[in-house]
Formats: structure tokens, C-alpha cells, sequence
């Protein structure tokens, strides 16, 4: 049970969900089984999903950020040698200013 929203207010009244449709298991063409919704009423079989190309593109990029590494090792590895040998500077100011900004972004 769920409860029904209109004109900008809940209605307090439960409302059935469903009750006028049954699921059927059918095969697609090519004989795997796929699920398809049927009207009382009016038995049809699902539609096909479609891919659009954004969400190819989206796919894409998803796999070349998993290719990515999380840390960058060049990076790690000349703040090492600028530590070990003394030459690293640290900008209070500047890690301050960041922190703050950060803070904003979280607010």
C-alpha cells in the first residue's frame, strides 16, 4: 500500500498499487526468457530497451575512470624526494584558504 499524492498535498487514503496488471514470463525472439508486463484487459508483450548514445558515452567514461589509478605515484613520489631533501614548502595561507573553501562546499 502507498499513498496517493495530489494537489500539492498527501492524501492520508491508502491506494492498491498493481492490483490491475500481472507479470508473465515470456521468451524473446530469441528464445531466452524475458519478463513482460500484460493488461488485464489488453495482453502485449514489453518493448525493447534502447541504448542512447549518451549513456554509451557515460559507459565509456565510467570504464576509463576504473583505469585510472587513485593515486597519482609520480606525484606521491616528488613530494617524497622534495621532503626528504629539505625543498617542500608548505603555504599555511594557501591550505587555510582551501579548507575554508571546502567547508563553503560542504555547507
Amino acid at each position: 500500500m502507498t499513498n496517493k499524492i495530489g494537489s500539492g498535498r498527501i492524501d492520508n487514503q491508502p491506494v492498491q498499487v498493481g492490483s490491475d496488471r500481472s507479470v508473465k514470463r515470456a521468451k524473446d525472439s530469441a528464445g531466452a526468457p524475458a519478463a513482460t508486463v500484460a493488461s488485464k484487459s489488453n495482453a502485449s508483450t514489453a518493448d525493447g530497451v534502447s541504448i542512447t548514445d549518451s549513456a554509451r558515452q557515460l559507459a565509456a567514461l565510467e570504464q576509463a575512470i576504473k583505469n585510472v589509478p587513485d593515486v597519482n605515484e609520480a606525484k606521491v613520489a616528488k613530494t617524497r624526494a622534495a621532503i626528504a631533501d629539505g625543498t617542500y614548502q608548505v603555504a599555511p595561507s594557501r591550505i587555510a584558504d582551501k579548507l575554508l573553501n571546502m567547508e563553503k562546499e560542504f555547507q
